[in-house]
């Protein structure tokens, strides 16, 4: 998905080939060799159970934080008031809870009266106190012994229901905790991690399902959702990101935006005839972040990543669908309802990847209806009706675009956005009151190279290379974009590219953190800089709220990011008012 990628197989530490700015690809491995299934710790001293109706609720709940992303609707929004725009200049340490994993961290905790879950990179999972930090328990997973993923060790997360916690692991597996202990409960291999799978999107937990997607567009898989049975880990339905027949699509010629991407269509088509019908298997389209879920239409919505191989598009002739897309599915059956591609043979990197988020809006007659959102690696805020897929407005450019979209070559060719961005994986969020989308964005200029390249088999597949360009200044944008009309509202400039995701409250308040260790808050309304913490290691995850005892806290993992190199630390750091 992005130019910094990792590669772990066990035993072995080696070199890649160098691929942009900083960068290198790397072998790496894990600090931790597995090691027992669950520490020997006195495990949580109350019963936790979250039942299904809590979970539903959660988008009104104030005291807990129960979904990586807040909710099913994943507005991120978080209703409480304590901790509002008049009073944030106050905000001030409540406990730092230092992991035993230096790397990479990109974890939204999960909060359930009054105890955090929260993993690092490595696939470490803590029970703590979320009032005083206290450990409760401390799961480590014993990797299998091949482990292939790309853009660092991470995990973003886990899902609960009822007295069990969920986990996807770097060698393709789903865990099931038991909530009170850590104890293993049971595990399912998702995929093969040598043909290139491996999990670290936080997975989803709904109606007695485990919904989770899968990584490895980068070395030739075929992208899926799968959807698990919560009690015993066995396998319900699978939808796959790559059909078996179709995946040309319609030979668009334009992206959704109505520019014209230059494709050959013509020599694409002779492409595809001399090809044989088997290439889809290889065709990637990996779902990183967690699908949305409407429980009213019993609907899932994720967005696919990138086709491979990344850059080089004769392997691949055709739109490449479902990859670049919104795709809509029924819960119960992982049947196909609607997609909505936005970049069709995509050979820039420009893969879908920031969390679907289901709000509402105003379309172009000023009626409001129910949408889903999407903030894009182009830079634009995408807006469709969530019954039929209809684009009903995308925003304005959150930051400089050169050169769209202008074919990869040998030598390179330069184009913005780069292959990070605009929008990472970065969740964004909402504000329903104000219809505001807040966005992290990156800004980091790329050339891109295009280089013949058959499938290797389980190993990366890039097609060529992306490269930061040497001198040119990277920066971060946070933006509020105005859902009902497209427009930008305000922007934040920042120093460092943005990756890790927004929170927004009821306070009026949006916290966004930066690579430098720079934690801070802003008014929703104005953009105003309302209050900020230096962490010491990059902040590079989305931000949790919860309340406890009636006092609210702020929570953020500060561990860095392995994909663009920002420091690395251990710790969360938990945040209250005096």
């Amino acid at each position: 998905m992005d130019y910094s990628r990792m590669l772990r197989r066990a035993g072995q530490l080696a070199m890649l080939a160098t691929l942009a700015a900083t960068t290198s690809l790397a072998v790496a491995q894990s600090e931790i060799q597995g090691g027992a299934t669950a520490a020997k710790v006195a495990g949580v001293s109350k019963s936790i159970s979250v039942a299904q109706d809590t979970l539903s609720k959660a988008d009104r709940d104030s005291a807990n934080f129960l979904h990586s992303n807040m909710s099913y609707a994943q507005t991120r929004y978080y209703p409480a008031t304590q901790i509002n725009s008049g009073n944030v200049a106050k905000l001030r340490p409540a406990f730092t809870f230092q992991t035993e994993v230096l790397e990479s961290m990109q974890t939204a905790p999960i909060v359930v009266d009054g105890v955090m879950y929260l993993t690092t990179s490595y696939n470490h999972v803590y029970a703590i106190d979320a009032v005083t930090g206290k450990q409760f328990w401390h799961y480590k997973h014993k990797m299998g012994p091949v482990t292939t993923y790309c853009c660092g060790p991470n995990n973003r997360g886990v899902a609960i229901l009822g007295d069990r916690v969920y986990m996807g692991t770097l060698d393709a597996k789903l865990v099931a905790l038991d909530a009170k202990t850590g104890k293993l409960v049971w595990e399912s291999q998702i995929a093969d991690p040598e043909q290139g799978y491996s999990e670290t999107m936080a997975p989803v937990a709904v109606n007695g399902k485990i919904l989770i997607g899968t990584n490895g567009g980068e070395y030739g898989i075929r992208g899926f959702v799968k959807a698990f049975d919560a009690a015993s880990g066995k396998l319900l339905w699978t939808f796959y990101t790559i059909p078996e027949k179709g995946h040309e699509g319609v030979w668009a010629v334009n992206d959704a935006t109505g520019r014209n991407m230059k494709r050959d269509i013509a020599a694409e088509k002779a492409q595809l005839a001399s090809k044989g019908g088997d290439f889809y298997k290889t065709l990637g389209g990996g779902v990183w972040m967690a699908p949305a879920v409407d429980l009213e239409t019993n609907t899932a919505y994720f967005v696919v990543g990138n086709p491979s191989p990344d850059l080089y598009g004769r392997e691949r002739p055709g739109d490449n669908l479902y990859t670049d897309s919104m795709v809509a599915i029924d819960l119960n059956t992982g049947t196909y309802k609607w997609h909505y591609q936005y970049i069709a043979h995509d050979v820039w990197d420009l893969d879908a990847v920031s969390p679907v988020i289901l709000t509402d809006a105003k379309d172009k007659d000023g009626k409001v209806r129910k949408v889903a959102v999407h903030g894009g690696k182009t830079g634009h805020v995408y807006v469709h009706d969530r019954q039929t897929g209809e684009l009903l407005r995308f925003s304005e450019a959150m930051v400089p675009q050169e050169n769209m979209w202008v074919l990869p070559t040998a030598e390179g060719a330069r184009m913005l956005p780069g292959a990070n961005g605009g929008v990472e994986w970065s969740p964004m969020a909402v504000n329903p009151s104000l219809h505001l989308a807040y966005a992290a964005n990156l800004h980091q200029p790329m050339t891109y190279h295009v280089a013949e390249s058959r499938y290797p088999g389980g190993k990366m597949w890039l097609g060529g290379a992306f490269k930061v360009v040497p001198g040119e200044r990277q920066w971060g944008r946070l933006s509020a974009v105005n859902l009902d009309t497209g427009k930008i509202a305000w922007h934040y400039d920042t120093d460092e590219p943005l990756i890790g995701g927004v929170l927004a409250t009821a306070g009026n308040l949006v916290f966004n953190g930066e690579g430098n260790g720079l934690f801070r808050a802003f008014d929703a309304r104005n953009g105003k800089k309302l209050w900020e913490y230096q962490a010491g290691a990059g902040v590079n995850a989305p931000a949790v709220s919860y309340t406890v005892n009636g006092r609210q806290y702020v929570a953020v993992a500060a561990g860095g990011n392995t994909q663009i190199d920002f420091k690395r630390g251990n710790s969360v750091v938990v945040f209250t008012l005096p």
